[in-house]
């Protein structure tokens, strides 16, 4: 009697996964869940111009609870081990359990900075911002080597520039070696480097133009295009993966048809003696 009872529920548990598993996999879930997100960014940009409303109030709490319930759902839908094994699922959940222990607590800013964070959850909910986000993380360790390299450019070009340029500027500028790092970067982003930092220097020193121009093309153009050349290739490694397991399948497929055709034709042959 006892087994039947733990028999039927185990059953009923499996029936509730399968059931749950549906609902989080139907094609309605996924935008239902976007359109929440989307009235949590719209909620907290209208609080900026209504500080305090009580309906805003209202709606942020149902949408934590509604979060909540999304959370469960996903957890029973696919057990524990299936959600957490998805590190965006990991994040989701740490969002959902911060909301819901700092609304009822004084830290005002950390509340606020959770529910921008909200926002984010866009990222996994559309699968070609996920697609994105996942390259980008996944090209951190070849990006670390065009770092190291970045680093070394703006050391000798900040060594260079406190050693000629020292007393033609203000001390802000290339006084110290911290402060040629950030003039250096401002002539990087182009930001008023000509006018304030280049035309200046360049009147005193006039073989100077040359230190800008290798420094813009080698930091700004070079360095760059090796930033978006290594994020564009892993951004195509899963296309490139796909492609492959497709043709893998299609030439495992037309391998398995040669077989049936060559069995249909032995079949036939023999027939014929």
């Amino acid at each position: 009697m006892a087994l039947k009872h733990k028999e039927e529920v185990t059953h009923n548990k499996k029936s509730l996964r399968t059931y749950m598993k549906q609902v989080v996999e139907h094609k309605s879930f996924q935008p239902i869940v976007i359109a929440v997100i989307l009235l949590n960014g719209l909620i907290i940009i209208t609080e900026t111009y209504f500080t305090g409303n009580n309906l805003l109030i209202f709606l942020d709490k149902i949408i934590v609870w509604v979060f909540v319930i999304e959370l469960l759902l996903k957890i029973i839908g696919l057990g524990f081990k299936g959600y957490f094994s998805d590190r965006w699922n990991v994040f989701d959940f740490g969002i959902v359990i911060g909301s819901l222990v700092f609304y009822s607590t004084p830290f005002v800013s950390v509340l606020r900075l959770i529910r921008v964070l909200r926002l984010i959850r866009m990222i996994p909910a559309i699968p070609a911002l996920r697609k994105i986000i996942d390259s980008l993380m996944k090209s951190v360790p070849a990006l670390t080597g065009i770092l190291g390299l970045s680093i070394l450019i703006f050391s000798i070009y900040a060594i260079i520039g406190t050693t000629f340029f020292k007393d033609i500027l203000a001390a802000e500028f290339f006084g110290s070696f911290h402060s040629a790092l950030f003039t250096l970067l401002q002539v990087v982003t182009f930001e008023s480097w000509a006018s304030q930092v280049a035309r200046p220097i360049i009147s005193e020193v006039p073989w100077a133009w040359a230190y800008f121009v290798s420094f813009i093309i080698i930091g700004a153009l070079v360095i760059l295009n090796l930033v978006v050349a290594v994020i564009l290739s892993y951004l195509g490694q899963d296309d490139e993966v796909n492609r492959e397991e497709q043709m893998d399948r299609l030439f495992q497929e037309n391998q398995e048809l040669k077989r049936d055709i060559q069995e249909i034709k032995q079949l036939i042959l023999d027939r014929n003696k």
